[in-house]
């Protein structure tokens, strides 16, 4: 049996980051991150072309990314004085975003990502006041003795978790949920949103095998739901459909696909209609006291 293309999750900064390097080069980028090639390194490229259902995964990632661009200069318009970036793996906002330089911008992963991030960024200048915190987030104590450090120290708090929820068991979501809720100037919270149907369509893709150990397990069956139980109510969802409708960027399916899709398209109820035009996105969440 081949050896998985993702063995340990920190590659999939790697893979991630190869995405962001393509976005910008294209005329049309949704964004430019002139820091992406170099971080993706061999690693990005290599598992990039492994992956089934790459163009669909790049696809998702330009829109993720110029997404939660904007919701992170409107949090900061808001009042957010310290950014919370969890699990930030090769993420350069902190050197591409026009930024205020008061920002404190806070990254936290395994050493090994913010080791190689440091050698590879150790020429560029950070846009605000840049931090980053070598920590294992899934051990909880290290984690909420972390968080709640970071908490003291700031009045308005902007939580990212780009790409992490997918990764975690429901009861691991549920207890970060918990752990950010308790950190009273948390204010918003940045994070993945997948129907239950989208869900199972990722669980049921041709990626078990390459993936190894490094698997999609959060799979509530209300995620709205889910996240109002643990004090979390959603302030904005941007739909990855609807937002390439809006920007202009078409999915990107194979002739045989598009010629189906037209084919399917007049006989779908509104139901199904809406159901793929919200399917998936990224979140904007709001604590709310629990009662």
């Amino acid at each position: 049996m081949a050896d998985p293309v993702i063995k340990d999750i920190t590659d999939t900064a790697f893979w991630i980051a190869h995405y962001r390097a393509h976005e910008t080069q294209r005329p049309d980028a949704l964004f430019r991150d002139p820091f992406a090639a170099q971080l993706a390194g061999e690693e990005g490229p290599r598992i990039a072309k492994a992956m089934p259902g790459s163009s669909f995964v790049e696809w998702t990632v330009a829109l993720r990314t110029h997404i939660i661009d904007e919701f992170v200069r409107n949090a900061i318009a808001a009042g957010a004085d310290v950014v919370l970036n969890l699990g930030a793996g090769l993420d350069a906002r902190p050197y591409r975003l026009e930024l205020p330089a008061t920002l404190r911008w806070i990254e936290a992963d395994h050493a090994r990502i913010i080791d190689y991030k440091e050698k590879i960024l150790a020429p560029a200048t950070a846009r605000c006041h840049l931090e980053r915190v070598r920590i294992d987030l899934a051990q909880a104590t290290q984690r909420q003795s972390f968080l709640a450090k970071v908490d003291d120290s700031a009045k308005k708090i902007l939580v990212i978790t780009e790409g992490v929820i997918p990764y975690l068991t429901n009861t691991e979501a549920g207890v970060l949920a918990d752990d950010l809720h308790a950190m009273k100037h948390a204010q918003w919270w940045i994070l993945d949103y997948f129907s239950a149907e989208a869900q199972r369509y990722r669980r049921r893709a041709n990626l078990t095998k390459v993936m190894g150990d490094v698997q999609f397990k959060f799979a509530p069956d209300d995620w709205f739901a889910f996240f109002g139980s643990h004090g979390w109510q959603s302030a904005e969802v941007r739909y990855f459909v609807e937002e390439s409708m809006r920007l202009n960027r078409a999915l990107p399916l194979p002739p045989v696909m598009k010629y189906l899709w037209l084919l399917k398209a007049p006989f779908m109820s509104h139901e199904r209609r809406e159901w793929l035009r919200r399917a998936a996105g990224y979140a904007l969440m709001e604590r709310v006291e629990q009662r």
